[in-house]
């Protein structure tokens, strides 16, 4: 048998991402990504697969380099790389190699970038800070004035900070149009909101790009689709009667677009979308239902996937139903033939890429047994086949868990969950079980290769990952059912599964244990304020305390009004009825606290109240801190 998975696994897997073919799909570019033990730094570089022949050679030879993108002509490929400063730049490179230069010198760096249809410029999104000196642009978390002592901040709205990417301040992303012969860089859009996701139309006169420029952006995180002409001037509104848009795509003939949007009023796209078409003038016309969920990333960490509006009128995209995902097309023109599946199930997949004909297809999908690997799918049939396999020598030493899947129901709901077991699993033994709770509250558990469950089960240990009321992927109504309940029937989904599980003869009901993070945090602290059962949690970056987080969280007014049941002013005593340090002089259990310093999400006050809380009370408490973390 082989050897558990143990944590040291940051040192030996290796990742894939940001896939991209080439527009005659003869070549795939994309990210390999990997942790230096010795220089302790993630380090990424861009990979080049002969889809022919399977050849993959480095293509570039730097340590920081991602995002690879062909242009339209297959001449050249761009990709961001970090400048001395940390700051990704788009750079260029031939196709066929050569020596790679540098394409901008945005002094808050880019973050996205798209080609022009006639491989001539580039629109990237970058951020702008006003009245700041390139210092302060460059390194806004650790600015210093120009005497070299410390800068004052000025905070002039809510939205001031964002987790993931720091300090904002009066900074905001917009896009830039630059040429890719000759300079310099023309600022296409402005204005106290953020402009982002640019798509070119096909003809190349406009840009269509997401934006979040309504009245109330400082207290709702909500966002509509504008489009400019691409050699400036004033945008129009495409996407009215939508509250929040996650991605976009032109239609061929550059009339209309098609995005993923929402009319939901708490502006919930990232956790349930819908495919949309969209024309000036005219109301969003919806192709597809909530049984399934386009997939959209998640902002500042993971892009969109790509979303393709094809010459035969059908969409391509990647989707997620009931924590598995797809690659699915929808008729884009209104017909009797509804959304198909081509290929997936069984996996979580992250991003898509097409060549120009959208036959061809790449899609990164990981799977229980499988941390991430590329797949190349024919769209028309749905035939596939693997082409990376980075992780194949550590995965044969390592055996990965098993995974069974199973369902409970409380109140007519049904409740999704699975059970990760030991590679060497014996039902004549009896396992310690960990009860694993996600983030969101509208995150979900796929069927996916998560570490922290592969260390936990091929060490011995059961891990059961439930999917209570309020995860996505199972239709908006289940998703919103944990709106203003936070701690209440979630809670009881939870405990309803371990009941189940626990009731199994292979289970020792007296070695519990629970873990969770943000939200899954969160939830572990009410667990343990609310039973005894457990002998152990381990209590990830928790909100512990909403009446603090209402004004701390960067998005405490946005996302936690809809969530927690309206404004401080007005829920102060269910907001501190629903947190978890309520409940400190009841918990038993020994608890771990994990907490990054720089975590805007969750402030690491909430672990600090609460591990004092505890402390003083003379409770069992540890709390570990990871200094620049977010």
């Amino acid at each position: 048998m082989g050897r558990p998975i143990s944590p040291d696994l940051v040192y030996h897997l290796r990742t894939v991402a940001d896939p991209c073919l080439s527009p005659d799909g003869s070549r795939l570019a994309y990210t390999l990504a990997w942790v230096d033990q010795d220089r302790m730094e993630s380090c990424s570089r861009i990979m080049m697969l002969h889809l022919a022949t399977g050849e993959t050679v480095p293509f570039t030879q730097g340590t920081r380099d991602a995002a690879p993108k062909f242009a339209p002509n297959g001449s050249v490929l761009a990709f961001l790389r970090a400048d001395q400063q940390g700051r990704r730049q788009v750079w260029l490179m031939g196709a066929d190699g050569g020596e790679a230069r540098p394409l901008t010198g945005a002094p808050g760096g880019v973050i996205d970038f798209v080609w022009s249809p006639d491989s001539r410029q580039v629109v990237f999104c970058a951020d702008l800070a006003p009245d700041a000196p390139e210092e302060f642009s460059a390194n806004p978390s650790g600015a210093r004035a120009l005497d070299g002592g410390p800068r004052v901040r000025v905070v002039r709205r809510i939205r001031y900070r964002y987790d993931t990417v720091g300090w904002r301040g009066d900074a905001h992303f917009h896009l830039f149009v630059i040429n890719t012969a000759s300079g310099p860089a023309r600022q296409l859009t402005d204005g106290d909101w953020d402009d982002v996701a640019p798509a070119w139309s096909p003809d190349g006169t406009r840009i269509a790009f997401i934006s979040g420029r309504r009245d109330d952006r400082d207290i709702r995180a909500l966002s509509e689709v504008y489009v400019a002409p691409a050699a400036g001037g004033e945008a129009t509104l495409w996407s009215q009667g939508l509250t929040s848009v996650g991605a976009l795509a032109w239609s061929p003939d550059g009339q209309r677009l098609v995005a993923v949007g929402s009319e939901a009023p708490e502006g919930l796209v990232l956790w349930q979308g819908w495919l949309y078409v969209l024309e000036q003038g005219k109301a969003p016309r919806r192709l597809t239902d909530d049984s399934l969920r386009p997939y959209l990333g998640f902002p500042f960490v993971n892009r969109p996937a790509e979303l393709r509006w094809t010459q035969d009128d059908r969409i391509i995209f990647l989707g997620e139903t009931r924590g598995e995902s797809f690659l699915f097309e929808a008729p884009a023109a209104p017909t009797k033939v509804g959304v198909r599946r081509l290929a997936g199930g069984g996996c979580q997949s992250g991003a898509l890429t097409l060549d120009a004909s959208a036959r061809r297809a790449v899609v990164l999908s990981s799977s229980p047994s499988s941390p991430g690997a590329l797949h190349d799918v024919d769209t028309h049939s749905g035939a596939g086949r693997q082409l990376t396999n980075c992780n194949k020598e550590y995965l044969r030493e390592h055996p990965p868990a098993q995974m069974d899947k199973f369902s409970i129901w409380r109140s007519d709901l049904e409740i999704e969950c699975r059970l990760w077991r030991p590679a060497d699993f014996d039902p004549s033994r009896r396992y310690p079980l960990v009860l694993d709770i996600h983030g969101g509250p509208n995150s979900a558990f796929y069927d996916s290769f998560v570490p922290l469950q592969q260390v936990l089960a091929t060490s011995g240990y059961l891990v059961l990952a439930v999917n209570p009321r309020g995860s996505s992927t199972y239709g908006n109504d289940f998703m919103m059912a944990v709106l203003r309940d936070w701690g209440g029937e979630d809670y009881l989904d939870l405990m309803a599964a371990v009941d189940q599980v626990a009731a199994r003869p292979y289970v020792d009901g007296g070695r519990l244990g629970v873990h969770g993070y943000s939200y899954g945090g969160y939830m572990a602290s009410w667990v343990v304020g609310h039973t005894n059962r457990f002998r152990a949690a381990v209590v990830g970056a928790p909100c512990i305390d909403l009446v603090s987080m209402y004004g701390t969280s960067d998005i405490g007014v946005s996302f936690g009004e809809g969530q927690w049941g309206g404004s401080l002013l007005d829920a102060a005593p269910e907001l501190a009825r629903r947190s978890p340090i309520a409940y400190a002089s009841q918990v038993d259990t020994p608890v771990l606290l994990l907490h990054g310093e720089a975590d805007f999400r969750c402030p690491i006050a909430q672990s600090e109240a609460y591990f004092v809380a505890l402390k003083r009370r003379g409770k069992e408490v540890e709390l570990v801190r990871f200094p620049d973390c977010s």
